[in-house]
């Protein structure tokens, strides 16, 4: 079975694979955020970099404030119709200069619209605990801060999901898909034929990624 990181993984590039005509860029964080990709048109590129991403990259936390920041820095000046963050974390806000809400509200601003995904399953779960014997698998709690997260999707005109399996994950990111589709159809049927956009700039994504996820598994499909 994959852990948590390698499924989000997998899931995300179908995603990727899916929006053929649309910019995607990849923020990763854990206790500091860095880009992995800008906004790119060239999914073979944006895919690759993905495979890329391995726990302990960077500083270990959890810094979503920082993260969601980053991302929105990336999108704030894009003229697409279209500018989405989709946020995923298995942790709770502990790192960082600025306060996800704070993030949010800078989302807000430039009409960024959040979707936040807290990923794990309910209750307890299997984790690396450091020991005195090394590192041991040991049942941990489970904390996602849902509230935050929540918050976060609401005040940007998105929606909070919680994935407590890979399949969970994968209708997840179907219903985002869908969402986003008639969001930007919407959109352009209210407006003169002569004034249409091609679909390839109706949407900027900017797939947000902690890469931390604690290796904890995330159910695979059969």
């Amino acid at each position: 079975k994959p852990n948590r990181l390698e499924a989000s993984k997998n899931v995300a590039m179908e995603f990727i694979s899916g929006r053929r005509n649309d910019r995607i860029g990849l923020v990763v964080y854990s206790g500091e955020s860095f880009t992995q990709c800008p906004l790119t048109t060239d999914h073979a590129v944006l895919i690759n970099l993905f495979k890329d991403i391995q726990s302990g990259m960077i500083e270990d936390g959890t810094a979503i404030g920082m993260g969601l920041a980053n991302a929105v820095s990336r999108l704030k000046d894009s003229k697409a119709k279209s500018k989405v963050v989709i946020l995923l974390t298995d942790g709770v806000n502990n790192r960082g200069e600025i306060a996800p809400i704070t993030a949010a509200e800078i989302a807000n601003t430039f009409n960024i619209r959040v979707y936040t995904i807290g990923v794990g399953t309910q209750g307890m779960a299997p984790a690396p605990v450091q020991t005195p014997f090394g590192t041991q698998i040991r049942q941990v709690p489970v904390e996602i801060d849902e509230e935050v997260l929540k918050d976060i999707a609401r005040m940007t005109d998105g929606k909070y999901f919680r994935a407590t399996n890979n399949q969970k994950l994968i209708e997840i990111y179907k219903e985002i898909d869908q969402m986003e589709k008639s969001k930007i159809d919407v959109k352009e049927y209210s407006k003169k034929q002569e004034e249409y956009m091609t679909f390839g700039l109706a949407a900027v994504f900017l797939l947000l990624a902690e890469i931390l996820l604690r290796n904890t598994v995330l159910r695979n499909i059969p």
